[in-house]
């Protein structure tokens, strides 16, 4: 029996698979996705914000609204990205990701890392703060006990190697960075090409439809 699977590499704060969560939606519908936090910006990585990481992302931000539709919110241009007492990590939503798959089961991780998107990119929460993950968590339905049980069991060392082997599957499948999408086959694995793909969901549909004929 063929097993496939469609691997997604994604980083919470990044905002080309906040580009993509569209694509993501539409895989869903037609096959298998795990999700895999590759540490953009954990550990060593993770930034404050300041006006220099404000005048940088902007710009990726105006074309990634401007290309496919994703919506940013003025509590994140002008709330978040002001808020010098707020720091970019990328470990605790990962941390949160995790623990929402062990909680809730197969899909609810990608369900709460959409939560987790919009509640960065349109409501300008702070997606690095404990309490902030366990409201979104409950925001999609997830125990709220249950989740800071699992929350508690996945924080530290399993969130670290768990990246790092987000990180060793990135370089396996030949992919280029967040976010990267590979098709994996009977262990398998072929990285796509989904750039050209962005606000266009219907075309991205039926190609991989036809990846699994």
């Amino acid at each position: 029996m063929t097993t496939t699977r469609l691997h997604y590499i994604y980083d919470p704060l990044c905002g080309w698979c906040y580009a993509s969560a569209p694509l993501v939606a539409a895989a869903r519908d037609l096959l298998p996705v795990a999700a895999h936090g590759g540490g953009m910006m954990a550990g060593s990585n993770r930034q404050p914000v300041t006006d220099r990481l404000r005048n940088y992302v902007m710009p990726h931000d105006r074309r990634i609204a401007a290309m496919t539709g994703q919506p940013f919110g003025q509590a994140y241009f002008d709330g978040l990205l002001r808020d010098h007492g707020a720091v970019f990590d990328s470990g605790p939503p990962i941390t949160a990701i995790l623990a929402a798959l062990d909680t809730g089961g197969e899909g609810r991780d990608l369900d709460l890392l959409a939560r987790l998107q919009r509640a960065h990119y349109v409501e300008g929460r702070r997606i690095a703060d404990a309490e902030v993950l366990a409201e979104m968590a409950a925001d999609i339905g997830l125990d709220r006990q249950a989740f800071a049980t699992a929350y508690a069991a996945r924080e530290g060392a399993p969130t670290r190697a768990h990246i790092a082997e987000s990180r060793a599957l990135l370089a396996h499948a030949g992919g280029q960075g967040f976010p990267t999408f590979a098709l994996e086959r009977d262990g398998r694995f072929r990285a796509l090409d989904t750039g050209r793909f962005l606000g266009h969901v219907d075309e991205w549909r039926t190609a991989l439809a036809g990846m699994l004929e």
